[in-house]
């Protein structure tokens, strides 16, 4: 190579380690709910893993084109979004839903005490993973406490319309859990 060439490839090498700490950090910070976003588009493991790798990759190359327009956890959570909805339309659908709800549950070991919120908790995710595409994103992004206009951003939809498609939401899923309002 030339010197040229040499001290360009330094250079490129140098950005891409500043670039893969940063990317570190992003997946640090976000990682709960990056899985939990995950989780919500993809019910089985091993593409879940993948699933989480995918958006990984994304968010290393977006990194670059974030100007600071959004807060990082929007621009993190549309990354992400983008990320899951190319997962699923590349996917055929899962065959069975009811098996969903096995595969939910944590491997960890839990204390007694703690059976009663893991079972609310996975009929919690079986009940988002059944909403309507177009509900789940929206419900997904509040859980992770995003506000209607930042859930607006990631979407692209008016902070009015987040605000139908929660409350939507919020609806089926008491429907599905068997809350009375």
């Amino acid at each position: 190579l030339c010197n040229e060439c040499r001290g360009q490839g330094t250079i490129t090498g140098m950005r891409d380690a500043r670039r893969g700490g940063e990317l570190e950090r992003v997946l640090r910070t976000h990682a709960p709910a990056l899985g939990r976003l995950a989780a919500s588009y993809e019910s089985r493991p091993a593409l879940r893993e993948e699933l989480l790798q995918d958006i990984a990759f994304a968010l290393w190359r977006a990194l670059p084109s974030f100007r600071q327009e959004s807060s990082e956890k929007t621009f993190v959570m549309r990354i992400a979004t983008n990320r899951a909805l190319s997962h699923i339309a590349a996917r055929p659908p899962a065959a069975d839903g009811l098996d969903a709800a096995d595969e939910v549950a944590d491997t960890l070991p839990r204390p007694d005490e703690m059976a009663a919120r893991a079972q609310t908790a996975a009929r919690l995710q079986s009940a988002v993973h059944g909403l309507p595409l177009a509900l789940r994103q929206v419900m997904v992004l509040a859980f992770e406490g995003l506000s209607n206009e930042e859930i607006a951003a990631v979407l692209g939809l008016t902070a009015g319309n987040v605000g139908v498609r929660l409350h939507r939401g919020k609806a089926l899923l008491k429907a599905a859990l068997g809350e009375s309002s």
